[in-house]
């Protein structure tokens, strides 16, 4: 089996004790839901999903196949008490399991220690390569703790706003979303470290999974979303990485930068969270550059100053908004600032919903969109390309948000829109 890096902290936790969810005081369901594409979204069908518990392969706890659209059914998990990700405690909140995904041509993938909160959706993307151009038949993904529960190195502090007066520090104009951003996966100066090219969505995803718990208040986890986007945006903007020589944008490492681990799970709220405001950051008056906003847990580590993780937990339990939450740690002149400038998409958003009656070319262009899509995702039906937003086409968005985990509503909005664009790309380019 190929290892993806298997470095001494990913060997002493493999062979770490695993807790089984008997031992852990269930009282609760997870949900798993596995999706299963190759390169370019293109779906697998009749993907073969195995559970097991970690390292135990040969116990498989149940076996699933995937559907046209290359999705499970969901899958119902034993998880812990919902209490212990809602309250400080040494008792791990989730429970862990090995998903093992094959399918005939393709390489076979284990995922192991993937994590499962109770009460909330977590899904997978099992991406499986054609065997005639992988270098093995199969591969290892491990996931890594929570950083909630495990203890990583504390963030190095920094100043929240880079100079600008230095030559060459600012290589940018205004504040653009990147298509893709480069993960280097350890600290800056490990040069053994592999680089990742990631989707800046699935990034900012990746991340928010691994450092706040998605049973936390919905006002919470929009709080550390921003966070987490303004500061990932500030090392954009700021080229901060390759102004120091070096070849990536991000690393990571929980000193310098946020926690992300290859080839993790997330959670279908994070997902919709993200996918709603990833085109937000947080300003100050007259600054241009995102907020570089450092936090830490308020657990194990404090930071004065900082937006501490279990704090903003507890102000979302007292009803705060997201914008409360973060001025009550960063100051009352923070705000949250926009961009309309997102690479990588055909078009832009227009700036209103797309509604049964709505006209015109923003509606032929979801409908050019969708008909490509269904080439690929044979459950969605094919539509009139009439720039007419009638109940055909917002039946086919209805099945659009079902395969892809959004609220089905029928309606083109922001991260609906979105959505559809990332997924057209993805689909478009392998036929390239």
């Amino acid at each position: 089996m190929k290892n993806n890096k298997i470095d001494h902290l990913t060997l002493k936790l493999l062979n770490r004790p695993h807790i089984y969810p008997t031992q852990l005081n269930v009282q609760s369901m997870g949900r798993l839901q596995v999706r299963c594409t190759s390169v370019g979204f293109v779906p697998i069908s009749n993907a073969l999903v195995r559970v097991s518990y970690p390292g135990e392969q040969n116990a498989i706890i149940g076996e699933f196949r995937t559907d046209i659209s290359g999705l499970t059914d969901i899958i119902e998990l034993p998880a812990p008490n919902i209490d212990y990700s809602l309250e400080i405690t040494d008792q791990q909140p989730y429970s862990e399991y090995d998903i093992i995904v094959s399918a005939d041509g393709y390489q076979t993938v284990v995922y192991s220690h993937v994590e499962i909160l109770p009460s909330v959706l977590a899904t997978h993307e099992a991406l499986l390569n054609p065997i005639a151009v992988s270098p093995s038949r199969e591969a290892l993904f491990v996931i890594l703790p929570h950083t909630l529960y495990y203890e990583y190195p504390p963030k190095i502090p920094e100043d929240e706003i880079k100079p600008m007066g230095e030559p060459g520090e600012i290589v940018l104009s205004e504040v653009v979303i990147p298509e893709f951003i480069i993960v280097h996966d350890g600290p800056p100066t490990d040069a053994s470290a592999a680089n990742h090219y990631v989707r800046f969505r699935d990034y900012i995803k990746n991340v928010a999974s691994s450092e706040i718990y998605a049973t936390w208040p919905e006002s919470t986890i929009y709080a550390n979303v921003l966070a987490i986007l303004s500061f990932t945006l500030n090392r954009v903007y700021t080229e901060w990485y390759r102004n120091q020589g070096y070849t990536f944008t991000i690393t990571s490492s929980t000193a310098y930068d946020h926690k992300w681990i290859n080839g993790r799970n997330i959670f279908e709220n994070i997902n919709f969270i993200v996918d709603s405001i990833f085109t937000n950051y947080l300003s100050r008056p007259n600054v241009r550059q995102p907020i570089l906003t450092q936090y830490c847990d308020g657990n194990r580590v404090q930071c004065p100053g900082w937006m501490t993780q279990w704090g903003s937990k507890f102000l979302g339990d007292q009803g705060n908004t997201a914008i409360q939450i973060l001025q009550n740690f960063y100051g009352s002149d923070i705000y949250i600032n926009t961009t309309h400038e997102v690479s990588g998409v055909p078009q832009s958003w227009q700036g209103s919903d797309l509604i049964i009656g709505s006209q015109g070319e923003s509606v032929r262009v979801i409908q050019e969109q969708l008909n490509r899509i269904a080439e690929a995702y044979p459950a969605m039906p094919r539509i009139a390309v009439d720039g007419v937003y009638g109940p055909q086409t917002a039946e086919a968005v209805r099945i659009f948000q079902r395969i892809f985990n959004h609220p089905v509503t029928g309606i083109v909005d922001f991260s609906t829109w979105y959505k559809i664009s990332h997924i057209y790309v993805g689909v478009t380019r392998i036929a390239e």
